[in-house]
């Protein structure tokens, strides 16, 4: 049962979470449509496309990215009010416990932590996929990938020299087919690889295969310069030369499926997926990091007023986000497991955090 003093900070903490939140949303689209703006133009970008495929999804995905944050900037703000007001220390004198005035904190940060929960694992995805086919159709510059190589299953390996994506054409393309003692089977070259987006239909210009054996040893190759061969591989161009935040838009069971297909191929961006499955779940919960270090340093009333509250959470916020990146990288460049490296951050500062609970005012 909630209680007037439950219901009063709840409303406080909700309230002013979503007044930030809706400031900086339309901060940050105000910028973002000022640089975008002329590639809008230049490409005949439709206004209703760029109001509900691109700015809304837009909103969606950057509101909760930084919902973490905001949580932390909002618990600082308004508890650093309340203190400045002498509104804490009545509540303190009145016999309750400190840990008394944590609950509605609490609750109010799981409101905001299951929020987060359903948008990342349900409403993200297909949220991220309309926005980023926007971004591909209406201002993404054209993707060059050069020196691919990757192992797909059936000992299979692909290399291509350069690719483009306006194009979806790859040059220099080469097809190793493997027996299962890695002994060559047969190779396909081609100068040229064409690959409509969404189908296995390929069709090679200039091609050159060879069948390897014992008693099957052949050649097959074009009667002239410039003919064009149709056929079917098992793999698509356009998952050779997509982008890494692809997987933003798949759901829970779709990037999981993913990163095994990439990790039979010996894709290096393996950890970058990884941390982008995790983070999903380990995210959220740092509401909960977080709103706690905001209440704890925020609850004591400070000589150098709000202020001084809110630079001492920024600087904490700061050293947060750098953690975050240090996991990253680590996980990234240096084979630090990534279920671990993004949970570290919110390990690390939920100690500080129960720190700093012990040192606020009773």
């Amino acid at each position: 049962m909630l209680k007037i003093l439950d219901r009063y900070i709840i409303k406080k903490f909700l309230s002013t979470f979503f007044f930030m939140l809706g400031v900086i949303m339309l901060l940050a689209v105000v910028f973002d449509l000022a640089e975008r703006l002329g590639d809008f133009i230049e490409k005949k970008a439709p206004l209703e496309a760029i109001i509900f495929d691109y700015y809304f999804n837009f909103v969606i995905y950057f509101g909760n990215l930084f919902s973490p944050l905001i949580v932390f900037v909002a618990v600082i703000w308004f508890t650093a009010k309340m203190a400045q007001n002498t509104e804490i220390v009545p509540i303190l004198n009145s016999g309750r416990p400190f840990r008394r005035l944590l609950r509605p904190y609490m609750i109010g940060a799981t409101i905001l932590m299951l929020i987060s929960l359903v948008l990342n694992h349900f409403v993200l995805p297909e949220a991220n996929e309309k926005r980023l086919e926007f971004e591909e159709i209406y201002y993404r510059n054209t993707r060059v990938i050069s020196d691919y190589f990757a192992e797909y299953p059936n000992n299979q390996f692909v290399y291509f020299d350069n690719y483009r994506s306006d194009r979806s054409e790859a040059r220099g393309f080469v097809l190793e087919d493997r027996d299962e003692n890695d002994e060559l089977q047969a190779i396909v070259k081609a100068e040229k690889a064409f690959n409509p987006d969404s189908t296995n239909q390929w069709e090679l210009t200039d091609y050159y295969i060879r069948y390897t054996g014992d008693l099957h040893d052949s050649i097959v190759a074009p009667p002239s310069a410039g003919h064009k061969l149709d056929t079917v591989f098992p793999f698509q161009l356009v998952e050779m030369a997509q982008r890494e935040n692809v997987v933003k838009s798949m759901g829970f069971n779709e990037i999981r499926d993913f990163i095994e297909r990439e990790k039979q191929k010996g894709s290096p961006d393996i950890a970058f997926y990884e941390i982008e499955f995790y983070q999903r779940t380990s995210f959220p919960f740092a509401t909960y990091v977080l709103t706690l270090i905001g209440m704890s340093v925020s609850s004591r009333k400070s000589r150098g007023g709000v202020g001084a509250n809110i630079a001492v959470g920024l600087l904490l916020a700061f050293l947060y986000i750098f953690a975050m990146k240090v996991t990253s990288v680590a996980a990234e460049n240096v084979g630090f497991p990534s279920y671990i490296a993004v949970w570290v951050p919110n390990i690390i500062f939920g100690i500080l955090g129960l720190f700093l609970y012990r040192l606020a005012p009773k």
